[in-house]
């Protein structure tokens, strides 16, 4: 059916009236003042089954197209595309956070272990005491109890312990949840040195140990420095000797004298004289003189002089 719409001209500001091109005639387009065309449309239009097609209010032009004048996708208003992350970058980011979260845990853990007092120590065992008791060596360590065992140095134990003498060396061992173990290791004594009425227990650096009175409550040499201080080099020297000797050989010696650094000699308790010499291959002779003392002995021939000086030429006579 046709349509019944008639289009009708409306003048523009360049007209001069409304006939001015005379009455049906289009005026002419340009400038400012633009004729429009408008159209009207009859009830009939409608009735008549037309209708219409709604406009795209992006693209007039172009009613049914869902494309933007760019010729872009029309997303909506305000709508950005979106595309997936890509999956190196999301693993990178899976790993990052996963890194982040084990951090923190073992952080808590070692807050929690380093001042829980679950971990305070409360019981210290001693071991490797024979100069000393059990019971000196855990008074001395007393400041450190209710102290959680992590912060709990080696150091810590060895300062706390420095005044006992005794003690040559420590190792230290926590036993969660509230032990700790010393293994102490003491000096050991090689002679007792006489000094007036009194006799002190020294070991081979000389550091007094101990004192008494009675020098056969101990089964080691005695050094007589006489009326006055033994030389340091002489001292050195014969203590150098007896902590080279095997401990059964220590137990028979009487006294120990060294009338120059050359010329230590040794006496054991039968009465027999020990040449040692010089502080020189002391391991050697030492080896050599246990030997020596393991023959035994002649009664028609007894030995009364043990000389190993020249070790491996040793004399007995």
């Amino acid at each position: 059916m046709a349509s019944t719409r008639r289009p009708t001209y409306r003048g523009g500001t360049n007209a001069s009236g409304p006939n001015a091109s005379g009455p049906g005639s289009r005026p002419p387009s340009g400038g400012a003042g633009t004729d429009v065309i408008s159209a009207s449309k009859s009830a009939g239009d409608t009735a008549g089954g037309y209708a219409p097609k709604p406009q795209n209010p992006r693209n007039p032009q172009n009613p049914q197209s869902p494309q933007s004048p760019q010729g872009m996708p029309d997303t909506g208003s305000g709508k950005v595309l979106s595309f997936p992350e890509p999956k190196g970058k999301r693993r990178k980011r899976i790993l990052l956070s996963t890194i982040g979260i084990i951090a923190v845990l073992i952080a808590g853990i070692v807050a929690t272990a380093v001042y829980s007092p679950v971990l305070a120590l409360r019981t210290v065992t001693v071991e490797g005491t024979r100069l000393l008791g059990a019971d000196q060596v855990q008074a001395a360590l007393a400041p450190l109890q209710g102290k959680p065992l992590p912060q709990i140095s080696e150091n810590d134990v060895v300062a706390l312990l420095k005044p006992l003498v005794q003690i040559k060396d420590v190792r230290v061992k926590a036993l969660p949840p509230s032990t700790l173990q010393v293994h102490v290791t003491e000096r050991i004594p090689v002679a007792l040195v006489k000094q007036g009425d009194t006799f002190q227990l020294v070991d081979v650096d000389g550091v007094q140990l101990s004192t008494t009175k009675d020098p056969t409550s101990v089964s080691l040499p005695v050094i007589d420095g006489g009326s006055g201080t033994l030389p340091k080099d002489l001292f050195q020297a014969i203590t150098a000797v007896l902590g080279a000797l095997p401990a059964d050989v220590l137990a028979r010696l009487s006294n120990a004298s060294a009338p120059s650094a050359d010329a230590v000699e040794l006496r054991l308790v039968d009465g027999q004289t020990i040449v040692w010499g010089n502080a020189g291959e002391k391991e050697l002779k030492a080896r050599v003189l246990a030997a020596l003392l393991k023959v035994p002995a002649d009664p028609a021939n007894p030995v009364k002089v043990y000389d190993v000086s020249v070790p491996r030429h040793p004399v007995t006579r």
